[in-house]
């Protein structure tokens, strides 16, 4: 299943491109780890669900789940593909939606945020620094 409707490609460009003007405005001003803008729920929904699709067509395949909840999950990266009875993947990643738009628009580093303790990552394949941030 896509992270976002096609139709909605546009309305969570100007999601996400909100949510990072309003982060960049708080860099210097709150600990980096801890930009958090406070914008709408669907504003919010549609930046996640935009820029794990832009992580989705980065890195493609079915080897890694990262999961943003509750807005969505996208696999990426070649590697093993879910066992057909359980369809999760061997990898898989968590983030708090702040965290997630934080590292996917580089406000922080990868290594900043798990070093916060702000990932929760299972598997050999998990470190997306390599790919991040997005644009």
């Amino acid at each position: 299943m896509a992270a976002i409707h096609k139709k909605d490609i546009p309305a969570g460009m100007d999601a996400y491109d909100a949510w990072c003007d309003a982060a960049h405005a708080l860099v210097g001003v709150e600990t980096a780890t801890d930009i958090a803008p406070a914008l709408p729920r669907p504003t919010m929904a549609l930046a996640v669900r935009y820029s794990l699709h832009m992580l989705e067509l980065k890195a493609p395949g079915p080897g890694v789940e990262v999961r943003v909840a509750p807005w969505g999950a996208v696999k990426i990266l070649d590697g093993p593909a879910s066992d057909p009875h359980n369809l999760t993947p061997p990898d898989v990643i968590e983030l708090e939606p702040a965290v997630w738009l934080r590292v996917a628009s580089g406000i922080t580093s990868w290594d900043e945020e798990r070093e916060a303790g702000h990932i929760s990552a299972v598997g050999e394949r998990d470190d997306l620094s390599a790919i991040l941030p997005l644009g």
